[in-house]
């Protein structure tokens, strides 16, 4: 599998293997699956882990993690943890999460809580403050990586624009940001502030041009861009009326001779700037299809320019 630079933590395999699918976010599995899941993965050239504590039922990610994983693994583990509405310890949420783990640090720690603007212009619940994040997070994640409880830390960059921008351009900058990365530019059910566009593209640029590492995240946009939902969602759900307007892309895939899945990871794979992509995948199946997909290399300039087509 090809490797990436991914700044403090050196390369890292262009795919990631996500949490949420293993704990069962995406549709059913079971610890069994999931632990063999994880060990197919590390198999397959993948080295990179992203869980957090809030993906499945009782931290499911973590607990199938730390008992997939083995002292000899040479795997690098994400996890996160959540400040809703201003609460929340960080340094508790990051000692459970290495309990489950069965691990002394992790490699990156990301705050999963989004930002609002520093000017208060935003004032959407279960998002964090600027001052809070410049004042305590960001002071508490540099005292982790400090004493060795964490080697990086960073955002999921799918807050306000301006305050996203706005961190990723002032020391200490996050060493890695998660930024929503797919082919029909969809939300992958993750936006929450009305009045306000989302801003993925510039985001991306911002972190490049800062020297922040880029993970790219929702490739499948929560499921709109595979063959079917494999979980029953409302026909108003964000997710649901993203795959009806997804049909113009399937059929794309199909005239391309892959899969929905397989072309919208090929298209995340191919950004410039992304690091690694993050996979959503709950079983070995669905990994394979992944795996497969990104040894078939970077889209050719054509089928990017269909792409493009389609959301024109």
């Amino acid at each position: 599998m090809d490797t990436r630079e991914f700044g403090r933590l050196g390369r890292i395999s262009a795919l990631t293997l996500g949490g949420g699918g293993i704990a069962g976010v995406w549709g059913r599995t079971d610890r069994a699956e999931a632990v063999a899941t994880i060990r197919a993965a590390l198999d397959a050239g993948i080295t990179m882990l992203d869980l957090a504590p809030s993906y499945g039922v009782d931290a499911e990610s973590e607990r199938a993690a730390g008992e997939a994983l083995r002292a000899s693994d040479e795997v690098l583990v994400t996890t996160k943890v959540q400040l809703p509405d201003g609460q929340g310890d960080i340094r508790r949420s990051l000692h459970d999460s290495l309990a489950r783990l069965r691990r002394d640090h992790v490699d990156l720690f990301l705050l999963h809580t989004h930002l609002l603007p520093r000017d208060g212009s935003s004032t959407v619940p279960g998002n964090i403050t600027w001052r809070r994040y410049r004042d305590e997070v960001v002071p508490e994640f540099e005292r982790l990586r400090g004493e060795g409880l964490i080697r990086a830390w960073g955002i999921t960059a799918i807050g306000h624009p301006d305050a996203v921008t706005d961190a990723l351009r002032e020391a200490p900058r996050p060493e890695a940001a998660q930024v929503v990365v797919n082919a029909m530019d969809m939300t992958g059910d993750l936006w929450g502030f009305d009045g306000v566009a989302p801003a993925n593209d510039a985001i991306l640029r911002v972190a490049n041009g800062n020297g922040v590492p880029v993970v790219g995240i929702r490739a499948v946009a929560a499921g709109s861009l595979t063959a079917s939902l494999d979980r029953d969602l409302p026909a108003d759900h964000p997710a649901a009326v993203d795959f009806a307007r997804a049909e113009p892309f399937r059929k794309l895939a199909a005239e391309l001779g892959e899969t929905p899945a397989a072309l919208a990871h090929r298209y995340a794979l191919t950004v410039p700037g992304v690091a690694t992509v993050v996979l959503g995948v709950k079983n070995r199946e669905e990994l394979a299809e992944c795996v497969a997909a990104e040894a078939r290399g970077p889209l050719r300039d054509e089928e990017l320019r269909a792409l493009v087509a389609l959301k024109s």
